[in-house]
């Protein structure tokens, strides 16, 4: 088996994006010019998924303000990815971070539909583009 990597699953990921998929509260501001718009808690669980680490959640501040929560993801040795990060304008400052234990997922109400719709997207993908790797390498000569 070929192994993925992580632009592999980033692509995955940012290709699964939608409305549907979108934190329900705000899915009427989400766009296709801004598709990582409340996309990071789904996104930071389905990554977490498929790479293990913490979860991370830090505020969302306008004006100074608490807004809103924003999740990424720290993998071993303190790597942090953040896939979403780009969703935010230039008025909105994302500050702290703190490790949340992953919630199971029968708890979760406000986006647990959401989250199985993208988890379920990025794992077609990725099956998918393993299909296509293995089919590929299986017709080279040896």
């Amino acid at each position: 088996m070929t192994p993925l990597l992580l632009t592999d699953v980033e692509r995955a990921v940012r290709s699964s994006w939608s409305a549907e998929t979108c934190t329900p509260e705000f899915r009427s501001r989400w766009t296709e010019d801004n598709p990582a718009r409340d996309q990071c808690a789904v996104t930071a669980m389905v990554l977490n998924d498929l790479l293990g680490g913490e979860l991370i959640r830090g505020e969302v501040h306008v004006n100074g303000e608490r807004v809103d929560y924003h999740w990424w993801n720290r993998l071993g040795m303190g790597i942090e990815i953040d896939l979403t990060r780009e969703q935010f304008g230039p008025e909105e400052i994302v500050i702290g971070g703190i490790v949340i234990p992953r919630p199971p997922v029968t708890e979760w109400r406000r986006f647990r539909r959401e989250y199985e719709l993208l988890r379920d997207r990025v794992l077609e993908k990725l099956d998918r583009q393993q299909a296509t790797v293995s089919a590929v390498v299986s017709r080279q000569p040896a």
